[in-house]
């Protein structure tokens, strides 16, 4: 069996909107649905029923994204009901994952187009309540909150592998040494790129403004200074170094790729943005999930035959300053100014099952304003894992 090349011809995605802001009124699957629709629009020789399935990562599932938002989104969307879809949770990883598994599937020729992304509304993220052991109880429930994190933790698990995600970004920063200068400073750039990038309209080809909503831009990106920064305190540790300046927000937002072979590029009539050439999955102790990307990353540039002087553009997600900082710290060979030149996640946001198809197609529209070049996208994710991208045009 031959493998078949897989190239990315378009990639969309909403601004992403901060908790409780702007898009929060929306549902997930109303996201989910409009960049499908978005995506299908901006090809318009494409037959939708053509698109031989859709993928979505979506790191809850626990509300209105509940029943397989993959096929409610091609549902809302209007595509023909013969169009399939799945989703797909890897945590912060599963909107990269529901690509990687699109790609996966026209490589071995299961499908010739497809439509992979992903979609988070941390926002509507509802609160939870188990069933009791026994028929009715006489006491209180535990009522837990679904938007992130642990919860409902198996007593089985040890100790240490359950600490909150902040205090895991402690973690790391503890083993590099990463102070919270170095993190505060790393946010600040984060936040000074994504807003030139923005005023430069380097997000225009990709961004596609939820009708209705009145967001423009992503919403969380600010201006602030080190001094303003260095007032804030920290949020998990008394002494700690991580705080809401240097880390990610909590955010909503959806993001959609159109992927296709050969067969499928002719029925596009399109020029392709790159090519998927490999990816790589890897764990690591739990709590230092932050590290994960590390050798993930390592894994993908090996297998397509690249290494880190190749790159044209990283795009690395901001889950944390120190997370970041503890990563380019293990990779010596990497020049920091490839990485997230448009801004991370620290400004943009990390609306947790979008993320990954936002880098993707952060990376592919990259490649294609250079023209030629490597490009790689890479997450960290919680419970300790770590997924890259090596995408080439």
């Amino acid at each position: 069996m031959s493998i078949r090349d897989v190239y990315i011809v378009d990639a969309v995605r909403t601004p992403i909107g901060k908790f409780g802001g702007a898009l929060a009124a929306v549902r997930p699957d109303d996201l989910a649905a409009h960049v499908v629709r978005s995506l299908v629009d901006r090809t318009p020789e494409l037959d939708p029923a053509r698109i031989d399935d859709v993928y979505f990562g979506d790191a809850n599932g626990a509300g209105e994204d509940n029943r397989d938002v993959a096929r409610m989104a091609v549902l809302l969307a209007g595509l023909p009901v013969s169009v399939p879809g799945v989703t797909v949770n890897r945590l912060c990883g599963s909107g990269l994952e529901a690509v990687i598994q699109a790609a996966r599937a026209i490589a071995v020729g299961d499908a010739s187009i497809a439509v992979a992304g992903g979609v988070e509304s941390m926002s509507r993220a509802p609160w939870v309540v188990q069933k009791p052991e026994r028929a009715f109880p006489a006491g209180h429930q535990q009522m837990f909150s679904t938007t992130l994190g642990w919860r409902m933790t198996n007593p089985r698990m040890p100790a240490q592998w359950t600490v909150s995600l902040g205090e895991g970004a402690e973690l790391v920063a503890d083993r590099h040494g990463i102070t919270r200068e170095q993190q505060d400073a790393f946010a600040l750039e984060s936040h000074r790129k994504a807003a030139e990038a923005w005023a430069e309209g380097l997000y225009d080809g990709e961004v596609v403004p939820y009708d209705g909503v009145e967001l423009a831009r992503d919403e969380c990106i600010r201006e602030s200074s080190l001094e303003a920064l260095a007032r804030l305190k920290p949020a998990f540790r008394t002494d700690g170094s991580v705080t809401a300046g240097n880390a990610s927000p909590l955010n909503d937002g959806a993001a959609a790729l159109l992927l296709v072979d050969e067969d499928g590029l002719r029925a596009t009539g399109r020029e392709p943005l790159a090519r998927i050439r490999s990816s790589a999955v890897t764990g690591i102790e739990p709590q230092l999930f932050g590290l994960g990307p590390v050798e993930a990353v390592r894994t993908a540039l090996a297998k397509a035959g690249k290494d880190f002087a190749d790159l044209t553009t990283f795009e690395l997600n901001e889950a944390f300053a120190a997370q970041s900082l503890g990563c380019l710290a293990e990779w010596p060979g990497l020049d920091p100014a490839v990485v997230n030149p448009r801004g991370g996640a620290i400004a943009i946001g990390h609306p947790l099952g979008a993320s990954g198809a936002r880098l993707a197609g952060a990376v592919a529209h990259q490649l294609a304003a250079a023209g030629s070049g490597t490009g790689l996208a890479a997450l960290c994710i919680g419970v300790g894992q770590g997924l890259a991208l090596v995408l080439e045009r």
